[in-house]
């Protein structure tokens, strides 16, 4: 593209594409020799281009948080969608019958009454649609209990009409845990509630094809865990630095690009790059690559930055990245991102918004 990331205006989110293709190189290659495989999930960059990337390195599908995302992805070409999460309400499961239509894409329910409406749409539109039944793993967010539950569900969705492809569960609550003993007891008693569940279904005669939990903080565990299919890891392919101790395998690809619009010798340094642009919400970012300087606040389209060391040579004009710190919030406010290598702009990559 002939643009040097100096020249980039700010300011910018920016990718570093050798860690970022670093990080997808890492998971992939845990997951091809192994029974599991990788379904990452699409909301961590949103990006079609990076979703691509990820089925060109062995991933089985993409994982999406929301219906307009299976859409965008499907528009795109890619047909093995996982949308990991309820949709409710007569108008967005339609939604979701018509495109059953044209994509076999699977969904999580943990309701009867959403199952109810499914079947009946689906009925009327003569449609075969993809369900999983949503198992709670101790994050207490959406999903039935293990065993009687969400097995009760399971022949619910068969006796309705519907296609019951098999089990999604989110240990969600398990990611942010430092790698080590008590992590792997822990994630391993979630998987053991999957895998009694799965046994549980199968014991009344119900075929269960598909096993899918997971993430970034613990997919070595389980990933590797007998009888789950597919994990849903998404944040290993950018990172962040909130994330980045809880999963060592992986860096942190992302940043913002600012630049130095004041500057009180000995003081401060203040850049053009607030909360509108890089996320706050798990904690205040860091500058990136330079040492003696600490973000302290992020205003509205302001960063003030300490000088703690006098000797740091930033002046005003200069351009310094912020290391991203809660990369789905970041993301979020941004419509594109620069993918870059040895400082200069190798792509532009579109965030789907």
């Amino acid at each position: 593209m002939n643009l040097k990331k100096t020249e980039i205006e700010t300011p910018a989110l920016l990718v570093d594409l050798d860690v970022m293709e670093q990080n997808l190189q890492t998971m992939a290659r845990f997951f091809c020799s192994r029974p599991a495989k990788l379904r990452p999930h699409f909301k961590n960059h949103r990006v079609l281009e990076l979703a691509a990337r990820q089925l060109e390195h062995g991933a089985i599908g993409i994982t999406c948080a929301r219906l307009w995302q299976a859409e965008r992805l499907a528009n795109f070409g890619i047909r093995d969608i996982l949308i990991a999460n309820e949709i409710a309400g007569e108008a967005p499961v339609r939604r979701f019958v018509e495109l059953s239509r044209e994509v076999p894409v699977l969904v999580a329910v943990d309701n009867p009454k959403v199952v109810a409406d499914m079947a009946r749409l689906a009925r009327d539109r003569k449609v075969e649609v993809n369900v999983l039944v949503d198992v709670d793993l101790g994050l207490k967010r959406c999903g039935l209990p293990p065993g009687g539950p969400a097995a009760g569900l399971a022949r619910t969705v068969v006796e309705s009409g519907l296609r019951f492809r098999g089990l999604m569960g989110y240990e969600g609550h398990l990611q942010p845990l430092l790698p080590g003993p008590d992590k792997e007891r822990v994630v391993t008693e979630a998987m053991q509630g999957l895998a009694r569940t799965k046994t549980l279904i199968e014991s009344a005669g119900i075929p269960v094809g598909i096993v899918s939990c997971g993430g970034t903080g613990d997919y070595s565990i389980a990933g590797a865990y007998a009888g789950v299919t597919e994990n849903q890891a998404g944040s290993y392919l950018l990172m962040d630095t909130w994330y980045a101790p809880f999963a060592p395998d992986f860096k942190v690809a992302l940043s913002v690009l600012a630049t130095v619009i004041s500057k009180t010798p000995g003081e401060r340094l203040v850049v053009d790059a607030g909360c509108k642009v890089i996320s706050g919400e798990r904690g205040l970012p860091s500058v990136k690559g330079i040492a003696g300087l600490k973000l302290k606040a992020l205003h509205a389209e302001h960063a003030p930055i300490e000088i703690q060391d006098p000797a740091v040579g930033v002046e005003v004009g200069d351009k310094i990245e912020i290391a991203v710190h809660y990369h789905d919030g970041t993301i979020n406010l941004h419509r594109q991102m620069h993918g870059v290598r040895n400082g200069e702009v190798e792509c532009v990559f579109q965030i789907e918004q």
